[in-house]
């Protein structure tokens, strides 16, 4: 065991975290997040789309929260990294999505808590 390896399963479990109860959510709780998004886009150029890409950043945070579950199991048993970089590859790709739509929806805050999330993706790029 060594920092490395301690940095690899902390981001790949932190991430795994963040997108397994973020995306399952949306699918549990559909109606309620849908209309939150719905509201969220009323006033911007993308209100139409607020449904499609409900359901992409959905799709996208699962499969960013299974690949990185998987994949911090994985490197915990010393079995390699690829899985887990996967995992953040699809974590980075749905920060970025998450990161246009705050942008879009003129909602700064929201926007800043990304850059937190994206400079934490960074750093496992730098460990994977």
């Amino acid at each position: 065991m060594d920092a490395t390896w301690c940095g690899q399963v902390a981001v790949s479990a932190f991430f795994a975290i963040v997108f397994l109860q973020s995306g399952l959510d949306k699918f549990v709780d559909r109606q309620g997040n849908l209309g939150y998004i719905t509201g969220f886009f009323s006033n911007s150029p993308l209100k139409s789309l607020a449904p499609a890409m409900f359901w992409a950043i959905a799709v996208l945070e699962t499969i960013a929260g299974i690949l990185t579950a998987i994949g911090t199991l994985i490197v915990l048993f010393g079995g390699g990294t690829a899985l887990a970089l996967w995992g953040l590859v699809f974590s980075t790709i749905s920060l970025l999505c998450l990161l246009f739509g705050n942008r879009m929806a003129k909602e700064y805050g929201g926007a800043t808590v990304i850059a937190t999330y994206f400079a934490i993706a960074l750093l496992g790029f730098m460990l994977l």
